[in-house]
């Protein structure tokens, strides 16, 4: 179950540039961190070689989802607590 990722990433002057192989954990610290993004393309085993956006990934969209709410979701500080 732990397959070795790819992402691509820009480079200089806007070129593409493929980085990997890295392993799911790191995909997702990576994926938590912003760094891939839902239309950063990936690339495994489990996408048959072949370069998908990460959105096409479930379990990478629920950990997207989950760590990037959208801006109407994420909580709010309660004022009565700073107190």
């Amino acid at each position: 179950m732990n397959a070795q990722w790819y992402y691509m990433t820009s480079g200089w002057f806007g070129k593409a540039k493929r980085v990997g192989p890295i392993s799911e954990q790191d995909m997702l610290l990576r994926i938590d961190k912003g760094k891939i993004q839902p239309e950063t393309l990936v690339q495994s085993k489990k996408t048959r070689e072949r370069w998908v956006p990460m959105s096409t990934v479930g379990p990478a969209m629920k950990r997207w989802e989950k760590s990037h709410p959208p801006a109407n979701e994420q909580p709010t500080a309660d004022k009565s607590s700073l107190s």
